[in-house]
């Protein structure tokens, strides 16, 4: 028994060994977790394609995700594109649309811009303020129709919309 009194020998600290950071508690250091070896741990394998009804809804969701940006289309579209057909072609319909929109609006931001300058600030009260804003209902009102079209079990079209995504 140790004198608590007394510093520790070298290399003791008299606290039993730490657990390596991210180990599950009573692993030994150096185990891999659950008994996989370290090279099978970490596998990718494919994922599983998606059934005809969450192909649908996620779908769907793309095109319902343009309310709030481009983000959710373009995330939903990375993630499922190889794993259901339908979704790979909403989500790149919606994501091209949201990039159409996002061009359009920046493009009413720099027209703002430069026909403020020359009427004295009404134009940019135009272009800057009014414009943008009909062009977000115009997205809202889109985004819900081409939600409820996939939904309903079709597909849906963008009346205008570029194609950057192929």
């Amino acid at each position: 028994m140790t004198d608590p009194t007394q510093p520790p020998a070298d290399g003791d600290s008299g606290l039993p060994p730490q657990q390596p950071y991210g180990a599950p508690a009573g692993q030994p250091a150096g185990q891999p977790a659950g008994g996989v070896p370290p090279e099978q741990a970490y596998s990718s394998a494919p994922a599983a394609p998606l059934d005809p009804a969450q192909d649908k809804q996620w779908a769907s969701f793309a095109h319902l995700g343009g309310i709030l940006w481009f983000l959710p289309s373009l995330i939903i579209w990375l993630v499922f594109k190889d794993r259901g057909r339908l979704t790979d072609q909403e989500a790149k319909e919606a994501l091209n649309w949201q990039i159409t929109w996002i061009a359009a609006w920046v493009v009413s931001q720099i027209l703002g811009i430069i026909i403020g300058t020359f009427t004295f600030g009404i134009g940019y009260l135009l272009f800057s303020l009014l414009i943008p804003w009909a062009l977000y209902i115009v997205n809202l009102v889109f985004s819900i129709l081409g939600f409820v079209k996939v939904n309903s079990g079709g597909s849906y079209r963008y009346p205008v919309n570029f194609r950057f995504i192929k």
